[in-house]
């Protein structure tokens, strides 16, 4: 009897569903924000997704195209960290969140970039932009002129710092594919991980929006936003074993659940995902048969393949291939496409990196015969 009893278990537990130690599932409905995006921001690879391209006002997370801007002209030595800016009368009139400049008042791009990016100051903001533009207008055109060039279809910006205007809109989308291009500024990082500060010679403390700063293991930033319109919105980012993620959250009731709902998004991608680095063929990197030229060969040059994002619940290895033009004929310029390698992991294309020849081959013909015959008797 105990026999059977125990058999009958054992047939019980192999017919369960089987599922991989580590997989974390999450669903729309756990996610509280009306809208929300996962990203890895190295590849832009979109981890979870929950009505992304949602048009929704996103308060002062518009202020990840401000400080790339910005860190942009600091990087082209269009600003320096060190520079003194004045604070013009349209700048110290600024509401919401600021740090109370007033007209004339000085400041280094280092504290305003500071302001802007613990302490959300719109006033901060509106200085940066008027030093990198000229007037905040002129500004806000190069925000929309940038946002295009990033593929941000959902977003139209009204003004730099996030108040709520009619037509500032955007997408968890594209905040999320702004704060990947703001991240590649590292020195970012140096802002956004600050949990408090000092400016005006310690007389005034800042104190950073983003809570999880102090809960939240990795977290290396970037940006909360909240406005009557727009609810309580938050970028965040965080990195774990190589794996950076970026969590979008747009209009959620509280700040309480902009956290929680970051915290959740940011947990299912490290319990899921992974990096792993990709490695050439050396194919790709030595020569190939020209046919009909000068030479007979062509040296290779691909570009590096980086790093992909890969289930750790897969059974699948990441394989390459490399494909190659059937019968490569000259004329050949330095340059030219003459395969690719592709990276697959199981059935899903991951990756394709471009093999472009090294070398100029002119087509073989009796006056490019000629030619270097004549060029090697005047070289003697």
């Amino acid at each position: 009897m105990c026999k059977k009893v125990i058999s009958a278990i054992l047939c019980f537990i192999l017919a369960l569903p089987v599922f991989s130690i580590g997989t974390v599932a999450l669903s729309e409905e756990e996610i509280s924000a009306p809208t929300a995006v996962l990203m890895e921001s190295s590849t832009n690879k979109i981890l979870f997704e929950k009505n992304a391209h949602e048009k929704r006002p996103c308060a002062s997370i518009t202020k990840v195209m401000t400080l790339l801007l910005t860190m942009e002209a600091v990087e082209d030595n269009k600003l320096k960290l060190s520079d003194t800016l004045s604070a013009s009368a349209h700048a110290a009139s600024m509401g919401g969140s600021d740090i109370w400049l007033e007209e004339g008042e000085k400041m280094t791009v280092d504290d305003l970039i500071k302001a802007t990016a613990v302490a959300s100051a719109n006033d901060a903001a509106v200085v940066l932009a008027e030093a990198i533009s000229g007037s905040e207008s002129s500004f806000v055109e190069e925000m929309n002129s940038r946002a295009k060039e990033l593929g941000m279809k959902d977003t139209t910006f009204k003004n730099c710092n996030g108040l709520d205007e009619e037509g500032h809109i955007t997408s968890a989308y594209d905040v999320a594919l702004m704060s990947s291009e703001l991240i590649k500024h590292e020195k970012i990082f140096d802002y956004t991980s600050i949990w408090l500060d000092y400016l005006r010679d310690g007389k005034t403390q800042i104190v950073n929006t983003n809570k999880l700063l102090k809960t939240y293991n990795g977290i290396t930033g970037l940006k909360t936003g909240t406005t009557d319109d727009a609810g309580c919105c938050m970028s965040g980012t965080a990195t774990r074993d190589g794996l950076s993620l970026i969590a979008v959250v747009l209009g959620c009731d509280n700040g309480t659940s902009r956290f929680a709902d970051t915290a959740a998004l940011l947990d299912y991608g490290f319990a899921n995902y992974k990096t792993e680095k990709l490695t050439l063929p050396k194919k790709a990197t030595k020569t190939i048969e020209v046919k009909g030229g000068m030479t007979d060969e062509i040296r290779l040059s691909c570009e590096k393949p980086g790093s992909v994002v890969v289930s750790k619940s897969s059974s699948d290895k990441v394989v390459c291939k490399c494909k190659f033009q059937k019968d490569i004929e000259a004329p050949v310029k330095t340059g030219d496409k003459v395969g690719e390698v592709i990276y697959y992991c199981g059935k899903e294309k991951l990756k394709t990196c471009t093999i472009v020849s090294m070398d100029s081959v002119e087509k073989l013909t009796f006056n490019s015969v000629l030619s270097a015959i004549f060029n090697a008797i005047t070289a003697l």
